[in-house]
């Protein structure tokens, strides 16, 4: 997800005409200043849903900037009614809290590609300050395919979940082999419907599944949270430092740390949090979880690169190829960004590339 926390490189610098919803006459302003400044047009604005309806209907902007908390018309109404009548890429704007990320999600499940995440205080001055990035990710869910932002439970996703297998077909077990399944799932722009769908299609507790997904750490909980609601099949936790996770369980990795892998015994991964940025511009960051993993584990392993923007990532599907797991990238087809994906694939490191509905299906033939 290329958000506030991510600052993506963006080959072919492009100036996507942009409708700027706000409640706020004042945020309106600041966020067309930092759009105009950046040579980003600004066709229209609107200070509630129901005028944004009409403001995106009159202008077709290649992007819209939503606001989540209006009068009138709220943000989630709102993009339910612009993918139903004008589609249009949506960034949601939310504030640091937990009320905002359980709405976030919600319009992420509307439709809505990705979103910027406020910070508390004096949100339209720390806006101000980040502007680059809010700049930098305009234009990438401007880039969105947004045919598949909309979580809409497809024919196949949902025979996947009914009559999968419930396990892959055993390996020899040996002293100190453990034929349980390690997968590392990373994923960014578009990522949050993708990876609860993989989750939930996974064999019912057959693997150790670590989550690491471009996010703040005031939505990493609550992202945890949804992911928990949406399978019986894992118990799916938002990491802490020093946590073990056997068969059955998932982490997400916490927002604004990378998640280590410090230990690996009896069938249990023991993780860690690293506060040093390490050089990176997400945290957490996909490489430094999947090179972890490569590292430590030398039972079945399994890297999955799925939508996202930028190349965090690649260098880590590598490293799990390099000790002999398994890799696989969503497909072009299904992604909301094929960014992430597409630099996994070119450096060579990606056994299978598949849809987003076979991907678990997959996980399962590879440890075959």
């Amino acid at each position: 997800m290329a958000s506030l926390w991510t600052v993506c490189v963006v080959v072919v610098m492009h100036n996507p005409r942009t409708v700027v919803v706000d409640d706020s006459r004042f945020m309106r302003g600041l966020i067309t200043d930092l759009l105009d400044e950046a040579g980003i047009p600004v066709v229209g604005e609107a200070k509630d849903g129901r005028e944004a309806l009409e403001v995106i209907a009159d202008t077709q902007p290649d992007v819209v900037t939503m606001d989540l908390e209006m009068p009138k018309m709220n943000g989630i109404e709102a993009v339910e009614r612009v993918m139903a009548e004008n589609p249009t890429p949506v960034l949601m704007l939310s504030a640091y809290t937990d009320d905002d990320a359980e709405v976030t999600f919600e319009a992420l499940e509307k439709g809505a590609v990705d979103f910027f995440a406020k910070p508390g205080g004096e949100v339209s001055m720390e806006v101000s300050r980040l502007g680059d990035q809010l700049v930098e990710t305009i234009r990438t869910v401007a880039e969105a395919d947004i045919s598949r932002a909309n979580r809409a439970e497809s024919p196949s996703a949902t025979a996947a979940t009914a009559g999968s297998p419930t396990a892959a077909t055993p390996q020899p077990t040996t002293a100190g082999f453990d034929d349980t399944r390690t997968v590392i799932i990373g994923s960014s722009t578009g990522g949050p419907n993708a990876v609860e769908q993989v989750i939930s299609e996974l064999p019912g507790g057959d693997c150790r599944v670590i989550v690491v997904q471009h996010m703040p750490e005031a939505f990493t909980s609550r992202f945890a949270d949804r992911l928990d609601g949406a399978t019986s099949k894992y118990d799916v936790r938002e990491s802490t430092d020093g946590a073990r996770i056997g068969a059955g369980d998932a982490l997400v990795a916490k927002g604004g740390t990378h998640l280590d892998i410090t230990g690996y015994r009896n069938g249990r991964i023991r993780v860690a949090h690293i506060e040093d940025d390490l050089g990176h511009s997400t945290m957490p960051a996909v490489n430094v979880t999947m090179s972890a993993a490569a590292e430590t584990i030398t039972d079945p392993l399994t890297g999955v690169i799925l939508t996202g923007m930028g190349a965090d990532g690649a260098d880590g599907i590598c490293a799990i190829q390099d000790a002999g797991g398994t890799t696989i990238a969503q497909s072009e087809e299904t992604c909301v960004i094929y960014g992430m994906p597409k630099r996994a694939v070119e450096a060579g490191c990606i056994d299978s590339v598949c849809d987003l509905d076979d991907v678990a299906t997959t996980i399962r033939e590879l440890a075959q």
